[in-house]
């Protein structure tokens, strides 16, 4: 039986080809998936190592909370000078080093940031007793010296074009700084590595830039020889101070790298659910393969059993048969993997995102893996058929009496979908009303989406028959493409599946990321009557500098910073937001539920309903609140209104803010400039600012786009990722129509043997390609328009505005794409059925 399986194998090796590429593409996704992570995870880990060879043990801020009674945003640094002295002169240290770091934007020539804004940095240079910083050597020029000078890694100054001596434009927290490139140096920094930038300053300047000072962010300690990091860090916890930590260079090694592994998880997660989907689509196609092979060898698998197999070999030498066609394509499509790891990282270098260097890394696990997977998801689809096969009463099968399928299947599999079904459907409609209804809706999406496929013969009929009045157009060709989509169901079913699945999240993603967009955007217009946001790049805040020169511009008639400080309130502590009183009413247009905005000053202040109502709070409440000074007041509720994305917490006026801050700094600042939103007043702004790299100026498109990015990003890599299921899926349509035609061919050699020429051949098989994958196509569409309003329904708890889009434009190009997926598939096989001899196929069995 081992051998006669083998036989088989090589006699239908065109047949199982298409099998053969659905695994393999699957089986290369996932292998290319833990490739691609697992050498992206071990170059950055080896990068962020090589940062820690210089740390034997290293004093760091205490992260734990704050003592009671310590009033929010106190300052508790306690990393000083004098702790740096103590740490120097203990017993094993061989040296110590403080730290001070924070965003710096450099301009290149252009004006233009150099990097990403949340990796452009800037440190402190250190000189060691030799008088250099051993963490940077020094490619050319000297270390910098003084508030006017600094150095640039060699990265950034190849980039911007700079050489030792240049002015280089920078920008801390907003006003621009004009430094003196003094030094360009070289450094390991897996921040620089990645396509960030470094600069840095004498200790002092950057303490004054970044900290205060004399005071740093950390402190880093090298152990002296015969001294381990577990012995000196004991000797320096004996003087840290309350408020500071001690940590040895190889816990903070381990700690970034497991950072690291758990960032590249959820990258690894996503890849792999879409490869999941891709090897699931190709459960269809394995599945399909077999059952037909299986039907055209009926005869043969009863001579087996009439010679005395058991129903047991029968079923192993179908599944011997899945067993080879599973480990060709797993090694396959392991190889191919490797390839489409490597080509993964170099696509992201030539997108700009840099990736330290490292090797190729593909591991035990992830050959295992692969090999594993290959080779059981194609045994696992071909076992049904193998099963089906062995149960096939001898005499019944030489008289082919088994082929069409019982009353009494056909009533079980239509009810068990009925039930699959409704039960989805109940579970789906139940969670849109439900306040946390996600585990319940994807059950319930699971549900129907089975229940759909199960029900797809079924279904296969009443609408193929509503395509019958245009096939008619074509003729005989025509009527045979409709009747020959319709005569086995559970085909049509099983290869119009695949394409279902695909499109289905494909739409369904399509319609949640346009109703979030649009929600977002209507959100950004009501809320905002300002022209611009304005605010630093990385996200940090902003110098009231920046607020101040735009006030003073003559472009601008409106402008109003917005100041946050942490405030206790009760027991719990809440964000305060600061605003200019007099011009934010008309900077922003919020929807109040109760009172008013009215002119804030005082101790007056107004609340987003979320907060409101879990306070118990309405036009009138007055509440204590504990400053970031530890100073106490009272504020009183004078509107309540309904937050969103761009505003929301508690609102009040910056004369009333201001005297508890310390140091204030605002996180974005907006403006209402003279002739709205135009090229020309943004440029004035530009010009204000000095034309500063740090700083983004956003209208309200900007402000939407930047909310909505995530989901745009999302939706092109699924856009990119589905694609994979959507090529396999095709490979289906390919193999059940090559199948097909020669299951066919004695009835393809009647109908040329009557008069119906080749080209109406061609039409025929072309025509079925194309109703079967509209069929698919049809169904995809529908359930992901359906998954997509219920998933909407939970969104819109949580963003007001939200509102369903359908779109129609990019629906008619996926129902386009489905059509296009059956004229290709279709090519192959209406070709060799019109190439078919007639005398031949007439007497072929």
């Amino acid at each position: 039986m081992f051998r006669t399986a083998l036989r088989n194998v090589l006699a239908h090796k065109a047949r199982l080809l298409m099998t053969v590429l659905a695994v393999m593409l699957g089986v290369a996704f996932v292998s290319g998936t833990l490739v691609f992570t697992s050498t992206l995870s071990d170059a950055l880990q080896t990068s962020s190592r090589k940062g820690f060879d210089n740390v034997d043990v290293a004093i760091q801020q205490s992260r734990g909370p704050a003592d009671p009674g310590t009033a929010p945003g106190a300052a508790r640094s306690v990393l000083d000078q004098k702790l740096l002295d103590t740490a120097a002169r203990l017993p094993g240290a061989a040296s110590a080093t403080g730290s001070v770091s924070g965003f710096t934007a450099i301009a290149d020539k252009h004006g233009t940031m150099i990097g990403d804004g949340f990796s452009t940095r800037g440190a402190n240079y250190s000189p060691g007793p030799g008088g250099t910083d051993a963490r940077y050597p020094m490619r050319s020029g000297t270390a910098p010296q003084g508030p006017r000078e600094f150095a640039l890694d060699a990265r950034t100054a190849d980039r911007g074009g700079y050489k030792v001596g240049d002015t280089v434009r920078i920008s801390v927290d907003g006003p621009v700084r004009e430094q003196k490139l003094t030094g360009i140096f070289t450094t390991d920094d897996g921040a620089v590595s990645a396509g960030g930038s470094l600069a840095l300053f004498d200790t002092a300047t950057a303490q004054k830039l970044f900290t205060a000072p004399g005071q740093f962010d950390e402190i880093d300690l090298k152990a002296a020889p015969g001294t381990s990091q577990t012995a000196l860090k004991a000797a320096v916890e004996k003087v840290l101070p309350h408020g500071a930590e001690a940590t040895t260079g190889r816990q903070l090694a381990d700690n970034q790298a497991k950072m690291i592994a758990q960032s590249m998880d959820g990258m690894k997660t996503g890849l792999l659910a879409f490869a999941g989907i891709a090897l699931f689509v190709g459960i269809f196609i394995i599945a399909n393969t077999f059952t037909m092979l299986v039907a055209q060898r009926t005869k043969e698998l009863a001579l087996l059993r009439a010679v005395g197999a058991s129903r047991r070999q029968v079923t192993r030498s179908v599944l011997t048969e899945a067993l080879v066609v599973g480990a060709v394509a797993a090694v396959t499509g392991l190889a191919a993997g490797i390839g489409v790891g490597a080509g993964l990282r170099a696509l992201m270098g030539a997108t700009g995102a840099r990736v330290p260097d490292g090797p190729l890394v593909v591991s035990p696990t992830t050959i295992l893996i692969s090999l594993l997977v290959g080779i059981v998801v194609t045994v696992l689809a071909a076992w049904l058929p193998g099963r089906r096969a062995a149960k096939i009463p001898p005499v019944a099968a030489m008289n082919s009496v088994h082929a069409t399928a019982t009353t009494k299947s056909l009533v079980v599999r239509n009810t068990l979908g009925a039930l699959f079904a409704g039960a989805g459907t109940a579970a789906v409609l139940v969670a849109t009303g439900m306040s946390d209804g996600k585990v319940t809706m994807g059950a319930g999406a699971g549900l129907l989406l089975i229940g759909v496929f199960v029900l797809t013969p079924l279904l296969s009929r009443p609408l193929i028959a509503l395509a019958a009045p245009v096939l008619r157009l074509f003729g005989i060709s025509g009527v045979l493409a409709r009747q020959n989509a319709v005569r086995n169901p559970r085909r049509t079913a099983a290869t119009a599946s695949a394409l279902m699945i695909g499109l289905t999240l494909i739409t369904g993603l399509t319609v949640i990321a346009g109703s979030v967009q649009h929600g977002i955007d209507k959100m950004a217009t009501s809320a905002l009557k300002a022209d611009y946001v304005v605010s630093m790049a990385s996200g940090t805040p902003l110098s009231p500098d920046v607020a101040k020169k735009l006030a003073a511009s003559a472009e601008v008639t409106a402008s109003s910073p917005l100041r946050n400080s942490p405030a206790r309130v009760g027991t719990a502590t809440e964000y305060l937001t600061g605003v200019n009183g007099p011009d934010f009413a008309k900077l922003t247009s919020l929807d109040f539920t109760q009172g008013a905005l009215g002119t804030l000053g005082g101790g007056r202040a107004v609340v987003d309903d979320a907060l409101a109502k879990a306070k118990g709070w309405h036009p009138g409440s007055r509440f204590p609140v504990t400053f970031e000074d530890g100073k106490q007041g009272t504020l009183t509720v004078s509107g309540v209104y309904r937050g969103n994305q761009v505003i929301r917490g508690i609102l009040l006026d910056n004369g009333t803010l201001a005297p508890h801050q310390k140091h204030a700094t605002d996180m974005q600042v907006m403006v209402k400039t003279v002739h709205g939103a135009t090229p020309e007043a943004k440029d004035a702004l530009v010009d204000a600012l000095g034309k500063n790299p740090a700083i983004t100026i956003a209208d309200k498109k900007d402000v939407s786009d930047a909310i909505a990015q995530m989901f745009t990003l999302m939706l092109n890599m699924v856009y990119g990722l589905l694609a994979m299921a959507v090529i396999v899926a095709v490979l289906g349509v390919i193999n059940t129509l090559a199948m097909s035609v020669f299951e066919r061919s004695q009835e393809i050699g009647m109908l040329r043997a009557i008069g119906l020429d080749r080209r109406g051949i061609k039409r025929m098989v072309r025509l079925e390609s194309l109703v079967i994958s509209l069929f698919g196509g049809v169904l995809g569409i529908g359930l992901g328009v359906f998954f997509g309003w219920a998933a909407g329904e939970l969104i819109s708890g949580s963003l007001p505005t939200y509102e369903l889009v359908l779109p129609w434009g990019r629906m008619a190009v996926f129902l386009a794409v489905a059509a296009l997926v059956g004229v290709l598939a279709a090519l192959w096989p209406a070709r060799r059925a019109a190439k078919l001899n007639m005398l031949q196929a007439i007497k072929s069995e």
